[in-house]
C-alpha cells in the first residue's frame, strides 16, 4: 500500500503523551486503536508498515500539526479515521507521501507555541479567571530572554536528555493582554525544552533572574540542582507546524468542520469553567 501522511490535532490534557506507554493512555495508543477498528492495523501487529509520527509530545501537550505517516488503503481519508477516534483526537488533512519517506526525519522545521499567563508590569487587566498572584512580567526583559536563547546552542541544562541537545533555535513572544504567547521553532526538539525555555525567560521577565542567567544556562558545564531550570506546566504547550518541502496536504473538509466542532466546544466549556471557578474564588475574598 502506499504511505500515506496525516495530520492530526489533539486535546492532550487527558494523555499521558503523544507515545506509547504501558498501562497509561496516549495518543498513539488511540490512533492505533482507530486503525485496528478499521482493520487497517492488524491485532496483533506491534505498529502500521512504515509508521512514524513527527515527534513525542509531552504528558499534557496539545497539538494542530502532529503527523503520522503509514501504509494506508486509499480509502483511509482523515474522516474515516476519526470515525473510530475519540473526540478529543481528530486527523483533519492528509498528504500523499514518497517512498521511504519517515515522518520524524524529514521534517524540517517544527514549531510550538506556549501560552503564558504573564500580566505585564504596566496595565495588566488581570483576568480573575487567571492567577491573580502571577507576578508581572517586564515585556522587555523577557524579549531579551528570548533573544539571548535563539542561536545555536547546546541547551543540554534545559532539557533532561544526555545526548543531541545542540539546536539552531528561534524563540520569539508577542503580548496578547494578560498572556505572552510564546513562539519557538527549530529542526527539532529535546525532552521538555520548550517548556523550561519558557520558564527561564519567564524568570528573567519577572525579576527572578537575572539576563545573565541565561549565558550560565548555556555553558557546557552542568548547572547545580539548587540553580536548575524547571519547566513550566504543560498545559498552555500546543505543536503548531511541522514543516514537510516534499509534501501538500489537502485538507478533508468534513474532517476539519467536524474538528472545529469539538475545539469549539471544548473552548466553551473552558470559559464557562473559568467564570464558575472566577466566581467561587472571587467570593472567598
Amino acid at each position: 500500500m502506499p504511505l500515506r501522511a496525516f495530520r492530526i490535532a489533539y486535546d492532550g490534557t487527558d494523555y499521558r503523551g503523544f507515545q506509547r506507554q504501558p498501562d497509561v493512555p496516549t495518543v498513539e495508543d488511540a490512533i492505533f486503536d482507530s486503525l485496528r477498528a478499521l482493520d487497517v492495523l492488524e491485532p496483533d501487529a506491534d505498529k502500521p508498515a512504515g509508521y512514524a509520527a513527527a515527534g513525542r509530545t509531552d504528558a499534557g501537550v496539545s497539538a494542530l500539526a502532529q503527523t503520522i505517516a503509514l501504509e494506508a488503503p486509499d480509502w483511509l481519508a482523515p474522516r474515516a479515521l476519526n470515525a473510530e477516534l475519540p473526540a478529543d483526537i481528530r486527523a483533519w488533512a492528509a498528504a500523499e507521501a514518497p517512498d521511504g519517506f519517515h515522518a520524524t526525519h524529514h521534517a524540517s522545521r517544527r514549531a510550538y507555541t506556549y501560552h503564558l499567563y504573564a500580566p505585564p508590569a504596566e496595565g495588566a487587566t488581570r483576568d480573575s479567571a487567571a492567577d491573580p498572584t502571577a507576578p508581572a512580567v517586564d515585556d522587555a526583559r523577557f524579549r531579551a530572554a528570548c533573544e539571548a536563547l535563539s542561536g545555536t546552542h547546546d541547551l543540554h541544562n534545559l532539557t533532561p536528555d544526555d545526548r543531541n541537545t545542540e539546536r539552531s533555535l528561534s524563540l520569539a513572544a508577542r503580548r496578547d493582554d494578560d498572556y505572552l504567547v510564546v513562539t519557538a521553532s527549530a529542526g527539532g526538539f529535546a525532552r521538555e525544552l520548550v517548556r523550561r525555555l519558557v520558564s527561564l525567560a519567564r524568570a528573567v521577565g519577572t525579576g527572578e533572574s537575572p539576563l545573565e542567567k541565561v549565558d550560565r544556562v548555556l555553558e557546557p558545564e552542568p548547572l547545580p540542582g539548587h540553580e536548575g531550570v524547571a519547566p513550566a506546566p504543560p498545559e498552555p504547550l500546543v505543536l503548531t507546524e511541522v514543516d514537510y518541502p516534499d509534501l501538500a496536504f489537502e485538507i478533508d473538509d468534513d474532517a476539519a468542520a467536524s474538528a472545529r466542532a469539538v475545539f469549539d466546544r471544548r473552548r466553551i466549556d473552558r470559559r464557562t469553567g473559568a467564570r464558575v471557578a472566577g466566581q467561587v474564588a472571587d467570593g472567598m475574598r
